[in-house]
């Protein structure tokens, strides 16, 4: 059970693994909202990955509505992740994103101005979330991203152009932009 910040209610934890291209995704959330996302570490992408391949593969029996609205947008985003614009954004419930911070500040700023297919240096996040000389804040907010890939931490980069670092390693990251620029260039044929 997980406390909410919100009164101190508990509320039911529900969990869901999904198998995605990149590999084994655990999902953790309950009737208010999706609690956690948790991206596989690795230091090789899984062999013959093909980014139609996406299915819930535990956990699949009386999920809530924001663990359904959560797997489907996941599976839309490694099937065709330009539908994902069409999709809800699934509620979440962390404490991170309960409660008032320049980290949830970041965290929504990314999700809502951020969109398909776009990066975004930590400087100019920083700038979009109302403090300019906050890069190295929003780094940490990066790090501590609860839902990643609905909120899109990998889509940013250092000012340079390089892509920085990532919680699930810099191959995932490389992987995860790489995908987003092959459906656009799709997208505009």
């Amino acid at each position: 059970q997980v406390n909410s910040s919100q009164g101190g209610s508990s509320c039911k934890e529900k969990h869901v693994v999904l198998l995605s291209p990149v590999g084994r995704i655990e999902i953790s959330g309950c009737e208010t909202g999706v609690h956690e996302i948790k991206l596989p570490k690795m230091s090789v992408l899984p062999s013959g990955a093909e980014p139609s391949v996406c299915e819930v593969c535990e956990g699949a029996e009386e999920l809530p509505e924001p663990l359904q609205q959560c797997t489907a947008w996941l599976r839309a985003y490694f099937c065709e992740p330009a539908s994902t614009g069409t999709l809800p954004v699934p509620a979440f419930h962390h404490p991170l994103l309960q409660r008032d911070s320049f980290t949830r500040q970041v965290l929504w700023t990314l999700l809502r101005d951020v969109k398909f297919g776009e990066a975004v240096s930590y400087k100019q996040l920083a700038d979009l979330a109302g403090n300019r000389r906050a890069a190295r804040a929003v780094g940490g907010a990066m790090r501590s991203n609860p839902i990643p890939i609905i909120i899109p931490c990998h889509r940013v980069i250092l000012s340079s152009g390089s892509i920085g670092n990532y919680g699930a390693g810099q191959l995932l990251k490389e992987w995860l932009l790489s995908h987003k620029k092959r459906q656009k260039e799709t997208l505009a044929r």
